[in-house]
């Protein structure tokens, strides 16, 4: 019903609009990517809002998820609004990739599986206490980012500040420990002292284990000192209890379950915040959206006192984000050095979240930009500042699935059109991709393990829905992605060990 609409670029690009939008939406992606009817309806609904800015970018894993009002895998920028519904709930959910001075002549297979085993206790997916910390260091890493955490645990993972987005820290002046209890509730940083390594139960959240199988560019990876057959370690998670309980506050997002409603109360009540004012106007505007389901979307002011609040709470939340991936990646690796007796060495090629608020200057104007699902892909010139992106790009990283080979791929210069965004994943695709589709989590560990990958955990009955079979299939990604000038992939990863819920 939609095809009358849309105007074809290119082979890997398409634009689309019909009379209900005020702006047209860019599809990166060709024909065989293009999303389903739902996912079009939600992408026509939000474009009709007068405050988005210039066109709404669509990348290829584009696809749209129950209860929420934007689709993921798309980046939308507003002149002068934050629009808090266009992003999911998790603050700076995204990924990290490690290099570890581990191949195959270093460690064996037996040796994998013995840390993998003893991970899913060291590392766990679903439990309410994970690594404590002390309540001064969870305000000190919700204020001045990563180092406080490096400074407790004594993480030597090198680049840890240098190769994480904005320094490991999203605030630009920090506020005082005192000032992140007025932003966020200290009940919620009171549970953040228990969460930090977890890796949690949503979606596919995961630690994957993967060998570098082939160098697409040998410069870049040089640059990286990634070498074919290093095992590196990609980790995706989001801010947990803290983040989640935060954005409440701020979104149209009923509580999805009667505890989460009656800790928020209590967290209300004891909030001695000199903002409730403008908590209290936040409030009204979602009661009077029905909780997100009227239109148009709602707006907070980017240079008033509700989008400051707004920003505030997500930089301290994004803070911790970053914090529970190093948490992750330090137990990891404290637990694999126990199994094979000696130090490993580590290196952070980068952290990138993949729900992300940002300003940005886009087209010629300063924009707040809203990548849900999606993680900024820079080119070499806008990192200037960096030591080793200014040559190579930004660092992003697009997995397929499970069991299916990564991508490291780095962003590129002139890439306008997607706001210098590139998919976070393959996406889930409207029909399956491959004949043998599990429909047990036997039957999903056996295709597993004919492609030398192996589940460890797995306790979730939804876990067979990761299967590859129901993602896009990765060349069709990667050949738009390098089509529309996105990215370049530098090297192919397998993925080898999975911890998953």
């Amino acid at each position: 019903m939609f095809e009358e609409n849309i105007t074809k670029i290119s082979s890997h690009k398409n634009e689309w609009k019909t009379d209900k939008m005020k702006v047209p939406v860019v599809f990166h992606i060709g024909e065989k990517l293009m999303p389903g009817i739902e996912t079009m309806k939600q992408l026509e609904s939000v474009a009709g809002n007068s405050c988005i800015f210039h066109h709404i970018a669509a990348m290829a894993d584009v696809h749209s998820k129950p209860g929420r009002k934007n689709a993921t895998g798309t980046t939308i920028a507003s002149e002068k609004y934050i629009l808090p519904q266009l992003n999911d709930s998790d603050p700076a959910c995204g990924m990290r990739l490690v290099a570890l001075d581990l191949d195959d002549t270093t460690i064996t297979t037996e040796q994998i599986n013995r840390i993998f085993q003893e991970a899913t206790k060291t590392i766990p997916t679903k439990k309410y206490v994970g690594t404590v910390l002390p309540f001064r260091v969870i305000l000190d890493i919700c204020r001045l980012g990563i180092q406080p955490l490096i400074d407790h645990l004594g993480i030597k993972t090198k680049n840890e500040t240098q190769n994480s987005i904005d320094r490991g820290n999203f605030f630009t002046e920090a506020p005082t420990r005192r000032g992140i209890m007025n932003i966020i509730p200290p009940l919620f940083l009171f549970f953040a002292q228990f969460r930090a390594g977890i890796i949690g139960a949503a979606g596919n959240h995961f630690l994957d284990l993967m060998k570098v199988t082939d160098i697409v560019d040998p410069a870049v990876a040089e640059k990286f000192q990634l070498r074919k057959g290093q095992y590196v370690l990609m980790v995706h998670c989001g801010s947990g209890i803290l983040g989640q309980y935060t954005m409440y506050m701020f979104t149209a997002k009923k509580r999805e379950h009667f505890s989460t409603a009656i800790l928020m109360n209590i967290g209300r009540f004891f909030w001695f915040t000199p903002y409730k004012k403008t908590i209290a106007s936040i409030a009204e505007k979602i009661r009077a959206s029905d909780f997100g389901k009227k239109e148009p979307l709602i707006t907070f002011e980017g240079d008033g006192e509700d989008g400051t609040l707004y920003m505030s709470a997500r930089n301290a939340c994004s803070n911790f984000a970053h914090a529970n991936r190093a948490t992750i990646t330090h137990n990891f690796i404290q637990t694999a050095e126990k199994i094979i007796g000696r130090p490993i060495e580590s290196d952070l090629i980068y952290d990138m979240p993949h729900i992300l608020v940002s300003e940005e200057e886009h087209y010629g104007k300063s924009t707040w930009v809203h990548r849900n699902g999606t993680s900024r892909a820079y080119g070499p010139s806008r990192m200037s500042t960096h030591p080793i992106f200014k040559d190579t790009g930004e660092p992003a990283f697009i997995p397929t699935s499970m069991s299916t080979e990564a991508y490291l791929c780095v962003g590129q210069d002139d890439n306008d059109s997607s706001f210098y965004s590139c998919n976070h994943g393959a996406g889930k695709s409207a029909e399956t991709s491959e004949t043998t589709v599990p429909e047990t989590k036997e039957a999903l560990r056996e295709k597993l393990a004919t492609r030398g990958v192996t589940l460890y955990n797995g306790r979730s009955s939804k876990v067979i829905e990761q299967d590859s079979s129901h993602y896009k299939r990765a060349e069709d990604v990667i050949e738009s992605v390098t089509a529309n000038n996105i990215v370049k992939p530098v090297a192919k990863l397998q993925p080898i060990a999975v911890i998953m819920y």
